[in-house]
């Protein structure tokens, strides 16, 4: 009776803890946009939701951000970035990937910025860095999250002002 289910009513709590602190503190900032505002696009050809890394990479973007879409090919971004009329968007793509997506999409309106997560910091920091939406190029997709967190809180607080 135990093992699972006592994992599983913790694992909820813990998720239920951590969007019950969210929500206490977005409904103190009436005024800033919620996180439902934004949308992320990983994009990456090895993405395989059965993939234990795949789920834990998923549940640390939706810890940051609701609404969050995967897909395998760069044309598939460009898609969903171009019938994206409401959110302002993020992008979170491999570096092989990104090396050639980004030059088709940086100049879309509702694209903020753009993450790269790689296997190799150093080579792709090479070209990423001419790009200006390039918020940040890293092996760790906790660091990933907590570079789009702030990239979210300065949305909201360029949208006050």
């Amino acid at each position: 009776m135990g093992g699972k289910n006592s994992k599983a009513a913790i694992a909820h709590s813990t998720t239920g803890a951590t969007a019950s602190t969210a929500a206490s503190s977005t409904a103190m900032l009436r005024r800033e946009p919620m996180a439902e505002n934004y949308l992320v696009i990983w994009v990456d050809g090895n993405i395989d939701m059965a993939n234990e890394d795949c789920k834990n990479t998923m549940e640390q973007l939706r810890a940051v951000v609701n609404q969050v879409n995967t897909c395998k090919t760069a044309e598939q971004c460009i898609q969903q970035l171009m019938d994206n009329q409401e959110e302002i968007s993020f992008v979170i793509s491999s570096g092989a990937l990104g090396q050639h997506l980004i030059p088709d999409i940086h100049d879309m309106a509702k694209l903020n910025g753009i993450f790269i997560f790689c296997g190799n910091k150093q080579r792709h920091q090479v070209w990423a860095k001419n790009w200006t939406k390039t918020k940040g190029v890293d092996t760790s997709i906790k660091n990933i999250c907590e570079k789009l967190a702030t990239a979210i809180k300065q949305c909201n607080q360029d949208h006050m002002s």
